[in-house]
């Protein structure tokens, strides 16, 4: 199918916060309860529309487990998005953000959009993590937040697209260089100019 532009995501976060069942919710409309533990890296992939653009959102979903987070940090180069993933019935999966966070920006680079995401809202008579906390973490570190259930599909939606629009945000001011595949954004085969005005883009976005 023609696009004009394709963004690549990542999806990070511990091990067991949805990030599998967020990523089948969106590419898939569905949701899996007997969904194994991801091994290494699984991928999925959708269009959506920005504008009049007919954008593609590649997503590579990584597992969560210490002893990947070697494969994990190779794919943080060249990614345009991120979805940061936590449990809200599991604070320590919140504790571990600022690791997560710190490597997603060690190893990524400075433009990536990253959007923090508070899953299992449908469990919220357990939960342990309240949304201001979620909220003031995103502020702090200047993420967009967004609370979500993959089980019933609240906010699913909302999560991808808010992060794609931040990129296209970038694409339009020309602040990415989308002649460079380290930035996370290519151009489609039906790519066209979406803003003539727009200033120069940057030599390197790393």
């Amino acid at each position: 199918m023609s696009y004009s532009y394709l963004f690549k995501y990542i999806i990070i976060g511990d091990t067991g916060v949805g990030k599998s069942c967020l990523l089948l919710q969106f590419t898939d409309k569905r949701f899996r309860h007997d969904h194994d533990l991801t091994i290494g890296v699984e991928f999925g992939s959708r269009m959506i529309k920005l504008e009049d653009k007919d954008v593609k959102l590649q997503i590579w979903d990584t597992a969560g487990q210490e002893s990947f987070r070697s494969i994990t940090r190779s794919y943080y180069r060249g990614a345009a998005g991120a979805l940061l993933v936590y449990d809200i019935t599991r604070r320590d999966t919140f504790t571990h953000l600022s690791t997560w966070l710190q490597d997603a920006r060690e190893n990524g680079n400075s433009d990536m959009v990253i959007t923090l995401v508070a899953n299992k809202t449908d469990l919220d008579s357990r939960r342990t993590v309240g949304s201001d906390e979620g909220e003031r973490f995103a502020k702090e570190n200047n993420l967009i937040f967004v609370e979500a259930s993959a089980k019933n599909s609240t906010n699913v939606e909302e999560a991808f697209e808010k992060t794609a629009k931040a990129i296209f945000a970038k694409v339009k001011e020309g602040s990415l260089d989308i002649s460079s595949e380290t930035c996370g954004v290519r151009m489609g085969p039906s790519a066209v100019n979406v803003n003539r005005s727009a200033p120069q883009p940057k030599k390197d976005c790393c």
